[in-house]
């Protein structure tokens, strides 16, 4: 829970009315979380944002008039509007996703995700931090394996052989969350594998995307297949 008195304010977005109402009891059923708002369309998403200033943006993807990819894009780039975006999604698609991450959203998830997900996500992206499902942590593993340069652009390693790498500046502990980082773990999840407080692991994060020059945990799962900390497993 958090203890700050003042609530997350979310807008939900999708254009089904049974989706959004369910998508307001599981956010109100949790302290500190408030939903300001609810949008049908892409378009709407964008005045309602704006008009109520949210924290956080539960947005759909196919809807009428604009969908929710293209109302990210214009969200995200909007300097009035400091509003984290998460990607919800019926379909497990791999161009949604990475038409998601180009747009900008701070997370992705399935509608199928338990509840508790959700919450996490929009505690997670409203703290600045990046969060995917483990589904969609697999796309991007997927499509790194397949060609390192589709999914998004990071800082490339070193290579000149008289420096160290950038890994190397990793504690065995920040290594280890790394790899957790890298199957698409939450930071409670992390706590969890490795016994270790939630906040302990949130500080091993912080210190791993500031040693590596990452923006996100998005950036750590593919720098971390991309240096062999994390190994894509075959089907």
């Amino acid at each position: 829970m958090s203890n700050d008195p003042t609530p997350l304010r979310v807008l939900v977005v999708d254009d089904h009315d049974l989706v959004r109402a369910g998508f307001r009891v599981i956010l109100e059923s949790e302290d500190g979380i408030r939903v300001v708002g609810e949008a049908a369309t892409g378009r709407e998403a964008i005045a309602r944002a704006r008009e109520l200033r949210p924290d956080v943006i539960c947005m759909d993807v196919q809807m009428p008039d604009m969908d929710g990819l293209e109302a990210t894009a214009q969200l995200t780039a909007d300097p009035t509007i400091d509003a984290a975006v998460i990607i919800l999604t019926t379909f497990d698609r791999e161009d949604y996703l990475f038409q998601a991450l180009r747009a900008g959203a701070g997370g992705f998830l399935l509608k199928n995700s338990p509840p508790e997900r959700l919450i996490e996500a929009v505690r997670t992206v409203a703290r600045g931090d990046a969060l995917l499902s483990p589904e969609a942590t697999r796309r991007v593993v997927e499509r790194f394996a397949a060609d390192t340069g589709a999914a998004t652009s990071i800082p490339d390693a070193t290579t000149d052989s008289s420096k160290p790498s950038a890994t190397s500046s990793l504690t065995t502990r920040e290594a280890e969350v790394l790899t957790l980082l890298a199957e698409g773990l939450s930071n409670t999840e992390i706590a969890g594998r490795l016994y270790l407080g939630e906040a302990t692991v949130k500080t091993h994060v912080s210190k791993i995307l500031m040693k590596l020059a990452l923006r996100d945990r998005i950036q750590a799962v593919i720098y971390a297949y991309e240096h062999g900390i994390a190994v894509p497993r075959t089907r």
